[in-house]
């Protein structure tokens, strides 16, 4: 298959602003990609600090639409890094 159509589930890692809506407008973009989330961790940020990691796990899905909804979510102003993308394989 050309990795475009790979299906399989996806880490995400997100250096963000910490500010009301970031969650919503990651999760809103992720929707509209048809990526849905299996678990996600917003850490407090330090004291004096106004930034903070999200870590998504997604469920299955596919590649072609993780790339499109990350191209739309680095361009969000608050993001402040490339997003780091790992895929997950399930060993049995």
């Amino acid at each position: 298959l050309p990795i475009e159509e790979v299906e399989t589930a996806y880490y995400l890692r997100l250096r963000v602003s910490d500010e009301p809506g970031v969650l919503a407008d990651v999760t809103c973009i992720l929707a509209d990609g048809r990526i849905s989330i299996d678990a996600m961790l917003q850490r407090e940020p330090g004291e004096g600090e106004n930034e903070t990691d999200i870590i998504l796990l997604t469920h299955l899905t596919i590649e072609g639409n993780v790339r499109r909804a990350i191209e739309r979510i680095e361009a969000l102003s608050t993001v402040l890094a490339k997003v780091v993308l790992i895929r997950l394989e399930e060993l049995n």
